[in-house]
């Protein structure tokens, strides 16, 4: 079992950063790769961002790319979302994930493709 719990969330205006943390428990962290999904009110989850298990790769969605980034300090369990230029549309719960197969290529961009979830922390965005 693995747990993950995310935080940094928040209210901020537009044009604004967050960064938001995950700190995991109960795996080698070090092993696996992780993501971040986010969820709007009435919207499917969707992909935000993943790393690779070494930090070696990551993966953005379009919407995010160049705005946010994703890291990870295996040495404390623990990985982030720099967040900046926010905007209303990206107002959404975030979750971190963790995909539960050590070592697993390629790295997951959906959400089928991870085990274990946070409990998500709330991002606000207003204009």
């Amino acid at each position: 079992q693995a747990q993950l719990v995310e935080s940094g969330g928040g209210l901020v205006q537009a044009g604004g950063s967050l960064r938001l943390s995950c700190a995991a428990s109960g795996r080698t962290f070090s092993m696996y790769n992780m993501g971040w999904f986010r969820q709007a009110p009435g919207k499917e989850r969707e992909f935000v961002a993943a790393i690779k298990w070494n930090g070696g790769s990551t993966y953005y969605a379009d919407s995010v790319k160049g705005r946010f980034t994703i890291s990870r300090d295996n040495a404390k369990n623990t990985m982030y979302l720099q967040m900046t230029s926010l905007n209303p549309e990206d107002t959404a719960a975030y979750y971190c994930a963790l995909d539960g197969s050590r070592f697993r290529t390629p790295v997951g961009t959906t959400a089928a493709r991870y085990d274990y979830w946070g409990q998500g922390t709330q991002v606000t965005v207003s204009s």
